[in-house]
């Protein structure tokens, strides 16, 4: 029973590749290493999906300034204006 039990445990771990994980904790500069490239992707995944995120919403403004409604088309404008100022 003991061993029936000790037997599916270390079945379990090796399938979970324990002993790799074990061995990756221990390294230190391994660690290391592996968290700068994680916040590597994660800089580059927030440069890039602002950068789509902000092209989208200059051009619902460009669409909504072209559009001419009262009281909005002004100030998108304006906005769209002071951006592509900031961009020259």
């Amino acid at each position: 029973m003991l061993e029936e039990r000790m037997n599916r445990f270390l079945e379990a771990a090796e399938r979970m590749r324990l002993g790799d994980y074990i061995a990756f904790e221990s390294d230190r500069k391994r660690r290391l290493l592996d968290a700068f490239w994680q916040g590597v992707a994660r800089g580059l995944g927030v440069m890039v999906g602002f950068s789509i995120l902000g092209a989208a919403v200059l051009f619902i403004l460009q669409a909504l300034a072209k559009r001419s409604l009262p009281g909005i088309s002004d100030f998108v404008a304006q906005v769209v204006a002071l951006v592509q100022l900031r961009l020259q």
